[in-house]
């Protein structure tokens, strides 16, 4: 299958660039980036829109401000997408899930297999720890990484939330002299250097507490996860989909 990467010269680009080579199956036949690349295999454009190569799936490793762009290529050209980029708003995500009534469409906060699997972990456990143990996230990432709390942290705290029947709130980080309330989850935010990616979810309970952590030693973990995520997408003509279908198909 051929495949049009977005966002093909940022460190994501890359690596999925690399990536492909081991996959026998896919080819990045073009990409995007604003400053085109004349020494890579295979043509650049300013914009998806711009992109004149056939392509089965369009790879988004950008930034949100793409999606209209993306959106409109996919409906011209009846075009699956796997949106890899995170910091989307609300009314942008409420686009997204319109757009895949009739479309396909494929959008994960993290492509790697290892978090996917804490998250199932966390649908399991959340509601069952819940009354007895305060929850707490820490994600840790480099320092060029524009949104915070990440993607990730979001999924895994909605994931919580969501398995729990008390109201819950986040709360990003602490600041001021009051009582930590029981019904706050703290989402916490590091910045530094070039930490690929740690996220952490601790349940603090009294005398013990639960950790469960994934570090991401490489980008090539997301690079992998998202080609798969394309060979999966090929012929989907509409529907919502994430890493959790990849992983039980």
């Amino acid at each position: 299958m051929k495949v049009l990467l977005n966002g093909c010269g940022g460190k994501m680009g890359k690596v999925v660039i690399e990536a492909a080579k081991k996959f026998d199956n896919i080819e990045i036949a073009a990409g995007v980036d604003k400053s085109t690349d004349n020494s890579l295999e295979f043509p650049v454009f300013n914009t998806v829109e711009d992109c004149n190569v056939p392509v089965d799936v369009i790879l988004d490793f950008s930034r949100p401000d793409a999606l209209d762009s993306i959106l409109k290529t996919s409906d011209k050209n009846k075009l699956p997408i796997v949106l890899c980029t995170t910091g989307f708003s609300k009314d942008e995500i409420a686009k997204i899930n319109a757009f895949s009534k009739e479309h396909g469409v494929f959008r994960s906060a993290n492509m790697s297999i290892g978090i996917n699997v804490i998250n199932n972990i966390l649908k399991n456990i959340s509601a069952f720890l819940y009354n007895d143990y305060d929850i707490e996230i820490i994600e840790k990432h480099h320092n060029q990484k524009v949104d915070a709390p990440s993607g990730t942290a979001l999924l895994l705290g909605d994931t919580i939330r969501n398995s729990i029947k008390e109201d819950t709130v986040y709360v990003n980080g602490r600041d001021g002299l009051h009582k930590r309330e029981h019904n706050e989850i703290g989402v916490h935010a590091i910045r530094g250097g070039s930490i690929v990616g740690e996220h952490e979810i601790i349940f603090a309970g009294q005398g013990e507490t639960i950790e469960l952590k994934h570090t991401a030693i490489s980008r090539e973990v997301f690079a992998v996860g998202a080609l798969k995520a394309c060979a999966f997408m090929q012929g989907k003509e509409k529907g919502l989909y994430d890493m959790n279908d990849v992983l039980n198909s």
